[in-house]
């Protein structure tokens, strides 16, 4: 029974023992109301704690992705440098504007254009045998 019963029944004659009963049920009735509340905050609380982890371990997923792209990237544009190098010093024209052509190319790639599928990149990183290839 709420506060407003209570007011709205004031104009009628109520004995001590029904006025008891009322606080008691009124009591009674706040009681439940928040042990239903308190329930819910503690449904939030596990909802919360299960979304962060999710959250974070998408996070840790993310960043093992980049770490690796961007360290197979940069082996990568050091192996053509070395390639650059070695076509220079043998006069070698025709390997050189390949490999600058090559180098231009990795460098206009994006290492995210992967990330749009997530599924995919979940399963390279799950796979010890995966080729990462840019």
């Amino acid at each position: 029974m709420s506060a407003q019963k209570i007011f709205n029944n004031l104009d009628q004659f109520v004995t001590p023992t029904e006025s008891l009963e009322r606080i008691v049920e009124a009591y009674s009735e706040y009681m439940k109301i928040a042990e239903e509340e308190q329930t819910k905050r503690r449904g939030i609380q596990a909802w919360e704690k299960t979304t962060i982890t999710k959250i974070q371990a998408q996070r840790d997923l993310l960043m093992e992705y980049l770490e690796r792209s961007f360290d197979e990237r940069a082996n990568n544009f050091s192996q053509m440098f070395d390639v650059v190098d070695r076509a220079i010093a043998t006069g070698n024209n025709e390997q050189l504007a390949l490999i600058l052509d090559s180098i231009t190319k990795l460098a206009q790639s994006s290492p995210f254009k992967d990330l749009a599928n997530l599924s995919s990149v979940r399963a390279a990183l799950d796979d010890p045998d995966h080729e990462w290839q840019f």
